[in-house]
């Protein structure tokens, strides 16, 4: 078996962050969300992986490199412009050949892998396998309508009049079978090949597809609440550990990850937080389900519930939560002060904000 790892598309719902890095690179606990999804892939038992990547390709290949970093063997695959998910099939053919394979959308995040999904495959082996997950915004996913006994009837992309609340999750196992479906297809109304109008295909024409209630936590990290929510549910799963430098001032309380070479002092940390190489803390409160990147500044401020990208300063800012912010990115007080601020700032921002601190 093999897997096709999709890393192109542009990112629209995490802009500003996407306007300057890949999507599927923006970090979850100080690491890129693809790299969960290329070792979930390793964890199966998979080693033999394609990526399409689109406009952020550089990005991507110097994040992932060959693939050895993970124990696995990679392969770009260029896809000029993102024309669906199926259009990734069908360019990949050369590199996928007969085999059957995952498909892995790189901006997914399953909690606990794909392990027991790909054995439920290698057991039954049907055409097509499928993901299925309930959601209360149907409309914007890719929508599966069962009949009484599970069967898969009919799929639709980003439907109007939703004909259920059953969602596909990003991640798709398939026969060879899948490229003559990729073939007959025509594109959508959104100008894109649909990977839901080639399991349709299947469907109507008699071949296995086969639908699965996924047990674990899915999120699509398309967008910031999405982000900051996965943030929380990988930082809780983590050890926690003190490498760097914290003075006597300082309190650590909870599950703290503090990396070698960072610095805190005259500060408050109350976990689940990490905190990257290089970062520098000084009188200032940390609060639950923060991840700072490396080489960040953060001084005389409060931040909780949030991700800070590498190299950003923060100083004198009463209280971030619920923020996103970029890379290089500087916050700093201004006069006024409403007690709360919420951000999504793009990389080399320079933002002015109200602070009692002022």
């Amino acid at each position: 078996m093999k897997a096709l790892v999709l890393s192109g598309g542009s990112g629209t719902r995490l802009r500003p962050i996407t306007h300057t890095s890949a999507k599927q690179l923006v970090p979850v606990a100080n690491k890129p969300v693809l790299m969960y999804g290329l070792e979930s892939i390793a964890d199966a038992g998979i080693t033999d992986v394609g990526i399409v990547v689109g406009t952020t390709s550089r990005e991507i290949v110097e994040a992932v490199g060959d693939g050895s970093d993970f124990g696995l063997t990679v392969t770009y695959i260029r896809q000029p412009e993102p024309l669906g998910l199926a259009h990734a099939v069908l360019i990949a053919r050369d590199f996928l050949g007969d085999d059957d394979f995952v498909m892995y959308l790189g901006d997914n995040f399953i909690v606990g892998g794909i392990v027991p999904i790909v054995k439920e495959f290698e057991a039954n082996r049907p055409d097509a396998q499928i993901l299925l997950t309930r959601v209360s915004d149907p409309k914007s996913f890719g929508v599966a309508e069962l009949d009484e006994h599970g069967k898969v009837l009919r799929l639709e992309e980003k439907p109007q009049s939703p004909r259920s609340d059953l969602a596909l999750v990003g991640v798709y196992i398939f026969t060879a079978r899948v490229h003559t479906a990729v073939r007959r297809i025509q594109p959508s109304g959104r100008g894109e090949l649909e990977i839901t109008d080639a399991i349709q295909w299947l469907v109507d024409n008699d071949c296995a597809v086969q639908a699965t209630p996924i047990s674990g936590y899915w999120k699509d990290t398309g967008n910031v609440a999405d982000m900051l929510e996965v943030n929380r549910l990988v930082l809780e799963t983590l050890p926690g550990g003190l490498a760097g430098r914290i003075d006597a001032e300082s309190e650590i309380v909870g599950r703290v990850t503090v990396s070698a070479g960072a610095e805190i002092s005259g500060s408050r940390i109350v976990g689940p937080v990490i905190i990257g190489a290089g970062v520098r803390i000084v009188n200032s409160y940390i609060g639950p389900f923060t991840s700072i990147a490396e080489d960040c500044r953060i001084v005389d401020s409060e931040i909780e519930f949030s991700i800070i990208l590498r190299g950003s300063s923060i100083e004198g800012v009463r209280r971030i939560e619920s923020s996103l912010i970029g890379r290089n990115v500087e916050v700093t007080p201004s006069p006024r002060a409403p007690r709360a601020h919420r951000f999504v700032l793009g990389d080399h921002s320079r933002v002015q904000i109200s602070s009692d601190h002022g």
